[in-house]
């Protein structure tokens, strides 16, 4: 008798442990089985403890769904679109989508081929044959995430922005930017531009740490009619991820850059935004390694009178190279370019100009030194307008890009190289939905070496970009 109520007892404390996790009901009532079928446990023992093992299977097979609803209720978790843009508010954190795809016809006429339309860095086409490219504008398609919620009394988020082009790509040492490769099975490339923190309070400012737009020529192409578009087509016969636009006949490319910058709050219109940012190398200079960070900083403006708006803006960039070759140049880049942009009614008007030293043409580091590494001067500038009325605008700009040579030597080496850059842009915009935009455009770019070659080609667009 003792025996059998010890092993009653086991066989208890089997079943209590089984009906503790429900996974395992199946299994303890099988093991009650086996044990009444040895004779271990009576008639009546069975019965009481196969009835009290269903019992409590049964309540455990509701706790589950309890205590994930009580759960749910004491973490206040919640879901609701946000109510603004596309997104969701999950508990505590605002999930935000946004993108842009485009597409273009662009046909480019190209300059002959001769000793005489030979320059070097010139943007203007030169070819046998016109050409022919359905592809991205100067915009890529995006897709961007932010996730923002408040932690401790401070605003954090985190922002990710993929950049995928329509265009196959040839891939290399540019990755996604490299030139194209219209051929059956290629794919096309992802520009991964942005994934970055920011830590903010009100009337104390934002703290951003990771990889984002630059702060040097960013209002340069963020107020260019031709972000929309496709401006100069530059390798339209086997095209990338993006256009020229007004790139190198107007301002030198932004870039997306690794950094830490502070941006102070709005004071009265004004706000002032510096950073540290990660140093380039130069794209044709010799080899460097560079011990100091770059440095970029940008104040803009904002006012309104009446119903005329105006944003104006400053900034600038310095950054020191050291060469590792030696007898080559130590230098130091450094730059800054001002605009505004004005709006009285229906009319825009918009103009900027930039000048600079040791940074090079078209983007940063392109043909910034000579040889030995003395720096080259540059500048720009494009003026534009804008007028819209109803869905339609009607718009228009020029612009230019001069690089000049480090000494008469320089000159006298390359004499090919480009002096001037320049573009002239027509645009045609219909707002075909709050989403859509359908453009036309013509350009006509134009490129001039020291030497005096020139060579000029013509380009239309026709294609429409989407915002969400």
């Amino acid at each position: 008798m003792l025996k059998r109520t010890l092993l009653g007892g086991a066989a208890a404390a089997v079943l209590f442990t089984a009906t503790a996790a429900p996974a395992f009901a199946g299994s303890s009532a099988e093991l009650l089985k086996r044990l009444h079928e040895k004779g271990i446990l009576t008639d009546e023992e069975y019965r009481v403890l196969l009835a009290q093992e269903q019992a409590e299977a049964a309540k455990a097979s509701q706790a589950p769904a309890t205590a994930a609803t009580s759960s749910a209720a004491d973490d206040g978790l919640n879901v609701k679109r946000t109510d603004s843009g596309i997104g969701l508010v999950v508990g505590d954190a605002t999930i935000k989508f946004s993108g842009s795809v485009n597409g273009f016809y662009v046909h480019d006429n190209p300059d002959t081929p001769s000793a005489t339309t030979s320059v070097v860095g010139g943007i203007a086409s030169v070819g046998t044959a016109n050409s022919s490219a359905v592809r991205n504008g100067l915009l890529p398609g995006f897709f961007k995430i932010d996730v923002t919620t408040q932690q401790a009394g401070l605003d954090i988020g985190a922002h990710f922005g993929m950049y995928p082009g329509i265009n196959s790509t040839a891939w290399g040492a540019l990755g996604a930017n490299n030139g194209g490769q219209p051929t059956a099975l290629a794919t096309a490339g992802i520009d991964f531009r942005q994934t970055y923190l920011t830590i903010g309070k009100a009337g104390l400012g934002e703290l951003k740490i990771g990889r984002d737009i630059g702060l040097f020529g960013s209002e340069g192409i963020l107020n260019d009619i031709t972000l929309l578009s496709s401006g100069t087509p530059g390798g339209n016969v086997a095209p990338g991820n993006t256009t020229l636009g007004r790139i190198g006949a107007g301002y030198i490319y932004t870039d997306f850059q690794p950094q830490i910058t502070y941006t102070t709050p709005s004071l009265g219109g004004a706000q002032l935004a510096v950073g540290v940012f990660q140093p380039l190398k130069s794209l044709t200079a010799p080899d460097q390694t560079n011990s100091a960070p770059g440095f970029q900083a940008k104040l803009t403006y904002d006012a309104k009178l009446g119903g005329a708006s105006a944003r104006l803006w400053l900034s600038g960039v310095n950054q020191r190279h050291d060469s590792v070759l030696a007898g080559n140049i130590d230098y130091t880049g450094q730059g800054f370019d001002t605009g505004a942009k004005v709006t009285v009614g229906p009319i825009t008007l918009t103009g900027y100009y930039y000048g600079a030293k040791g940074l090079g043409t078209t983007v940063l580091g392109l043909f910034d030194t000579d040889a030995l590494g003395n720096p080259r001067s540059s500048n720009g500038f494009y003026a534009q307008g804008l007028a819209s009325f109803g869905k339609l605008s009607i718009g228009g700009s020029y612009g230019e890009s001069r690089l000049r040579h480090a000494n008469a030597a320089d000159r006298l080496a390359n004499s090919t190289l480009v002096h001037v850059n320049s573009s002239w842009v027509g645009q045609l915009r219909y707002g075909l939905t709050s989403w859509v935009t359908l453009l036309g455009e013509y350009v006509h770019s134009k490129a001039k070496a020291h030497n005096g070659n020139e060579a000029e080609s013509d380009a239309i667009a026709l294609g429409g970009i989407l915002f969400f």
